[in-house]
């Protein structure tokens, strides 16, 4: 063990003897862990560090941006100017997903058409 470990190791030793982690926020609560065993351990940290900071991956994002669009398109009048500007935004989006091999049935609601039957015919 490292000088800097045994070093950090005692003085949490010596915290938990005081009971200065007693109080804390969670405390005797379990632990709720992330299963992180699809990432491959040298990049783990990284991954948790810009999970933690909110950041998507870019597939995933751009999938949060074109929901973001076909909610706004709800809002806003046919024949607004808006409408074709963000219409516009949308088709690039949903070929830059397609591009990528990701099925975009979610923008128009197909799958949750979909889904519907499949769960009627199960009854």
């Amino acid at each position: 063990m490292w000088l800097l470990d045994q070093w950090a190791e005692r003085h949490i030793v010596d915290a938990q003897r005081n009971g200065d982690f007693d109080s804390l926020p969670g405390s005797g609560e379990p632990i709720l862990l992330d299963d992180d065993s699809h990432v491959p351990p040298e990049l783990r940290a990284g991954y948790r560090l810009l999970k933690n900071a909110g950041c998507l991956p870019l597939k995933m994002q751009q999938r949060k941006d074109a929901l973001a669009l076909v909610d706004l398109l709800k809002t806003v009048h046919a024949q607004s100017g808006d409408y074709q500007v963000i219409s516009k935004k949308l088709a690039l989006l949903e070929l830059k997903l397609r591009q990528a091999g990701v099925n975009t049935d979610f923008l128009r609601g197909e799958y949750a058409e979909k889904l519907m039957q499949q769960i009627d015919e199960e009854k």
